[in-house]
């Protein structure tokens, strides 16, 4: 994973891993990514905000571009694609930060249904019991009262980010008498 920095953390031009990837190396440079100054390995110099307006004879290998045309048209005073994400994403951090006020008056549902941990191989202990039984997913899914998506989120180990909920969780346990947590 990324290390991401600001520049302005401690240590100066000191540090000897890059600030993008974390690769250690000694021989950094500075460069601007998505308005970030950091320091950053000769891999990684390329995502300098400046790079492509320095380096527009560099012969383009490979990617993307797609729209055909010369990427070099662009107005310099327009910020590329990346950067103006970069930026949206910083504006919709600043946004929540600090803005508890909505968790305090709603609360939160974090505990609500909470699914709990689940054995290894859970999906495939669902799929072969509910064959077993003889059941299809919309019938197992009707018998226990959910949306037939559930059971196929379960089924594929993908509860947790389908937001399957414990009680479904145990309903299935209970309709097919597997073990599905692990307690």
């Amino acid at each position: 994973m990324a290390k991401y920095s600001t520049g302005s953390g401690g240590g100066g031009d000191s540090g000897d891993a890059c600030e993008l990837c974390g690769r250690e190396d000694t021989s950094l440079s500075r460069a601007s990514v998505a308005g970030a100054k950091l320091l950053v390995c000769s891999d990684c110099a390329p995502h300098d905000d400046n790079a492509s307006r320095r380096g527009s004879g560099r012969g383009g290998g490979g990617g993307g571009g797609g729209g055909g045309g010369g990427g070099g048209n662009r107005d310099a005073a327009e910020p590329s694609r990346s950067k103006r994400a970069a930026q949206n994403v910083a504006r919709a951090m600043d946004a929540n930060t600090g803005d508890s006020k909505h968790w305090e008056e709603q609360g939160t549902d974090y505990e609500k249904d909470r699914l709990p941990y689940l054995v290894k191989g859970y999906g495939d202990v669902v799929t072969e019991a509910r064959q077993d039984a003889g059941l299809t997913v919309d019938e197992l899914a009707e018998d226990i009262g959910v949306d037939a998506e559930r059971i196929h989120a379960v089924e594929e180990g993908r509860a947790a980010r389908a937001g399957v909920g414990g009680s479904t969780v145990r309903s299935i346990e209970e309709a097919l008498d597997v073990t599905l947590v692990d307690e």
